[in-house]
Order: structure tokens, then C-alpha cells, then sequence
């Protein structure tokens, strides 16, 4: 890359480092819109897989403007999630925000049972094997259940600075993912201090709808997990380029740096590593269709590597990362493109041939 310099002198991202893997499948989401009404701010998802739709372009600053398009669309699976519970926040100049207190419900009857089987598999996970206060064993093969005491949930809303729900998906209600283990998400309200507290407590134990949060026509940020590849060498982490193996140096191919020691490399000189399982955020993604009749989205012989779509799902504008079953979570954007679309757009036509190759 010597004569290159001046077009390319390094490669890769610095932005992006440090290149290791994600702490957890399910991201953390570290910041949030400023919303005015309260309602979640975030949902959780499973990705599908993608196809291709036939829609009119509803964009008025483009030449296809009123024209039938072809657009790459991504489903995500988007099942009903419980709020198992509320936390409020307070702020101190010293240590940022700190939680006032929290308060936890036990879901609705319909899936009570199942859900805190499922709820007690997540903590029990690794080597700790403790159970989390929420829940209670039944006793040796008899299942667990939710234990929460019924407290009020009273603080100072002088105080208070964010209120937060912490939301619990329900995995055996999507239709391709077979995992037991429940993927939990703190979410901040929208709206003001007050109203998003009254919004807390009425949901404290009830279900919530993607719909409630998410709008078909508007844009949404995605996070998640990419897929992971493993340890790869320069060529494919980094894309440098491969020298010849045999023109007037000795090195060997794909590689880079001297086959002695030396006095060590910048941090910048791309390395071998970790590639892939890194958590990133995709920025405005259109939702064009939010649907709950599966026959109109699931392809012939299946979904690859999914299955069949079964309960809610979103359709989604362009690639979303990661590979099929993986947690994505839809977010409300941070910053949303000046153009905002008055509602969906007319889909003529939804792609639903196998992708299997036949």
C-alpha cells in the first residue's frame, strides 16, 4: 500500500473498534429519541429473512416519483412482548443517572406458566445457577412461577428524571424460532415524567403490540448483532491488498510485517482478529408493512433456516444484519431524515417464491 497512500493510507474503520465480540446477543440500547408521547420507545424482533416487493415510489424529491419499483425487503418477526416491570431513574451530577426504584407484576394468566418456565431458564444459564427474585421454583420438576410481590409503585416525580419498562419477549410464539430462553430489553417511555409513569403502571403485567410503538410508513433504527466469522486473517478483515507471492520480497502471501521481531506495529496497521458477532446500529430503516396474516409473507417451502412466520411481523426496507432467528431490536430513530412520509406505500406485489433455489 506504499504507493497508495495519498488514495488509501490505512485501512478499516476506526470507529468501529474495538473488533471483538458482542457482550450479549440482545444489545443495550444507549440512547434514546426525544418523544412526546408515552409510549415504548423500542421493540424486539427475530429476523426472518429477506425477499423482494413491487411498490409505487411514494417519494416526491426522486425521479421514479409515482413509478412501480423493485425494492430488497427484510421480515422480522415481531411476537407480543410483557412488561414484567417499571424502573425510575433519578439524575446526580456526580454519577449520572441511578434507579430510584423499581417495581415488578406477574404477567397475565394466558401465558403466566410458560413465560416464568421460560424466565427462570434465562438466569440459569452459565455457572451461577441462581434464580432471580421475580421467581420461584416449584419444586423438582414441577416448573417455576411468578413470585412478585404486589407493592406500590410511589416515588417522587420531582425527582424523577426517565422511566424505563423492562420487556420480556415470548419466543415459542414466533413461528421459526425454537429457543425456550426469553430475551429481557429495558426500554425507555416517551412523553413527559408524569405521563410516562402513569404509562408504566398501566402496563406493569400486560402485553405490548409492536404496533403501539412502531408506525408502517415511518423509519426505524435497527440494532442488533451482526453475523459472526470467526478469527480471519487481514485480507477479508480488513481488505488489504494481497501482494504476489514471488516478485523481489520473501514474505509470505496474505499476510503483512516482517518474519523477525521488531519494535511492534501501530494499532493501526490492520491485524488478524475477531470479525463478525459485532454489535451494530443501522439507521433508518422504512417499515412498509406491519401485518399479522402470515399467508401473505411466508415463501414457499419456508423460510431458510427459519421456518414459517406465525404471529406478527414487519416488513422492512433494504438488508438488515445478522442471520435468520437473530434478536434485532427496532428503535424509534435518533435521527430521522427530513422527509416524513404521510403513511405506507402502495405494495403491489410481495415476492413469495421459494428460496431454496428451485
Amino acid at each position: 500500500m506504499g504507493a497508495r497512500k495519498k488514495e488509501a493510507p490505512r485501512r478499516g474503520s476506526a470507529g468501529l473498534r474495538p473488533r471483538k465480540r458482542a457482550a450479549d446477543i440482545v444489545p443495550r440500547v444507549r440512547s434514546w429519541p426525544k418523544v412526546d408521547v408515552a409510549k415504548p420507545l423500542a421493540f424486539l424482533g427475530y429476523k426472518v429473512g429477506m425477499t423482494h416487493v413491487l411498490m409505487v415510489d411514494d417519494r416526491e424529491h426522486v425521479d421514479t416519483a409515482g413509478q412501480e419499483i423493485f425494492v430488497p425487503v427484510t421480515v422480522v418477526e415481531t411476537p407480543p412482548m410483557v412488561v414484567l416491570g417499571a424502573r425510575v431513574y433519578g439524575y446526580d451530577p456526580n454519577r449520572g443517572h441511578f434507579v430510584m426504584g423499581e417495581v415488578w407484576r406477574n404477567p397475565t394468566d394466558v401465558i403466566k406458566e410458560k413465560l416464568g418456565e421460560d424466565v427462570a431458564r434465562k438466569y440459569l444459564l452459565g455457572l451461577s445457577k441462581r434464580l432471580p427474585h421475580m421467581v420461584e421454583s416449584l419444586g423438582s420438576g414441577k416448573g417455576f412461577e411468578f413470585k412478585v410481590p404486589e407493592k406500590e409503585f410511589d416515588v417522587d416525580l420531582d425527582k424523577v428524571r426517565k422511566v424505563a419498562l423492562i420487556m420480556t419477549s415470548i419466543p415459542f410464539l414466533a413461528g421459526g424460532v425454537s429457543k425456550k430462553a426469553v430475551d429481557i430489553l429495558e426500554v425507555k417511555v416517551g412523553g413527559g415524567v408524569e405521563d410516562a409513569f402513569n404509562f408504566a403502571k398501566e402496563k406493569l403485567g400486560n402485553l405490548v403490540d409492536v404496533e403501539e410503538v412502531i408506525e408502517a410508513g415511518k423509519f426505524v433504527d435497527v440494532i442488533g448483532v451482526t453475523k459472526g466469522k470467526g478469527f480471519q486473517g487481514v485480507i477479508k478483515r480488513f481488505g488489504v491488498k494481497e501482494l504476489p507471492k514471488w516478485h523481489k520480497h520473501r514474505k509470505g502471501s496474505r499476510r503483512i510485517g516482517a518474519r523477525s521481531s521488531g519494535k511492534g506495529t501501530s494499532s493501526y496497521v490492520p491485524q488478524p482478529g475477531q470479525m463478525g458477532y459485532h454489535r451494530r446500529t443501522d439507521y433508518n430503516k422504512r417499515v412498509l408493512m406491519i401485518s399479522d396474516d402470515p399467508s401473505k409473507i411466508n415463501v414457499k417451502g419456508g423460510w431458510l433456516h427459519y421456518g414459517l412466520v406465525k404471529s406478527k411481523y414487519v416488513v422492512l426496507a433494504g438488508s438488515v444484519f445478522g442471520p435468520p432467528k437473530r434478536p434485532i431490536v427496532l428503535r424509534l430513530p435518533v435521527r430521522p431524515p427530513s422527509w416524513e412520509p404521510a403513511g405506507p406505500p402502495p405494495i403491489n406485489y410481495i415476492s413469495l417464491s421459494s428460496k431454496q433455489g428451485n
